[in-house]
């Protein structure tokens, strides 16, 4: 079984998490699998559209925490870095179908997607200074901008889950259903998408993300570099050595 799945028809790649058991927890490897992908959708002529999902009961659980110490991002060219890079410049559309938990990159990958689809039990979670990081993915810039800078806060500072409908409520998702629908709506959605002529979705693609575009990566590639420097300080050899040995953290001692 690999724990990444990829699937073409109809001008669609849909890329599927599979790794049920570790509720899809990322690893080194998977990262690199879908970077690749991703780069070869980027590519490929016959590759129109590409759907992000994982199952009814979990969107990912984001880093698998044991592979993410004996791996940690060491460079740009980490697969983490390679697949944020190649999701934040995908010319061509890319959806998400959300349900169940979708913790660090399994939402901060979201602002990043076009169109989001979510089952109603989808949970969003941006926990980084809860494991004493620094968001990534560009996040500290389009998280604000999306949700306002007090419920951004309340993401990103206090590290607060929220639910789908408040997900809805700020735009970061386009839709709420079953989570028995979500997959299936993004699809069907992604399959309509693909029946438009491309050069007109990637020219209109460029022309709303083009503002930004260079901030994005220019926020991404400073965030990586505090995020790297921050992995090996105190605060985050606490945190994560907490959650190996299932511990609340105490951080009262480190400045």
């Amino acid at each position: 079984m690999t724990d990444i799945l990829k699937h073409q028809d109809a001008g669609v790649l849909t890329i599927t998490f599979n790794r049920p058991d570790k509720k899809n927890a990322f690893t080194r490897d998977m990262y690199a699998q879908m970077a690749d992908a991703i780069i070869m959708a980027q590519n490929s002529a016959d590759i129109r559209v590409v759907v992000l999902q994982g199952n009814e009961s979990v969107f990912t659980a984001g880093n698998d925490i044991a592979d993410f110490l004996h791996n940690p991002p060491a460079s740009e060219d980490a697969p983490v870095f390679r697949f944020l890079r190649a999701i934040s410049t995908f010319t061509k559309p890319i959806l998400a179908s959300v349900c169940g938990p979708a913790v660090g990159i399994g939402t901060t990958l979201l602002f990043h997607c076009d169109l989001v689809y979510a089952g109603d039990n989808a949970a969003f979670a941006l926990p980084f200074v809860n494991l004493g990081l620094c968001p990534e993915a560009a996040s500290s810039l389009l998280v604000p901008q999306m949700m306002g800078y007090h419920r951004a806060s309340e993401a990103l500072l206090l590290g607060e889950p929220f639910m789908a409908e408040a997900a809805l409520e700020v735009g970061l998702v386009n839709r709420v259903v079953p989570p028995s629908e979500a997959n299936n709506l993004a699809n069907a959605v992604a399959r309509k998408l693909a029946s438009k002529p491309i050069s007109s979705l990637i020219e209109t693609k460029r022309f709303m993300k083009k503002g930004q575009a260079e901030l994005v990566q220019a926020t991404m590639n400073e965030e990586a570099a505090s995020f790297g420097k921050m992995l090996r300080e105190p605060a985050a050899k606490e945190a994560f050595g907490a959650f190996m040995e299932k511990r609340k953290p105490d951080f009262s001692k480190i400045n």
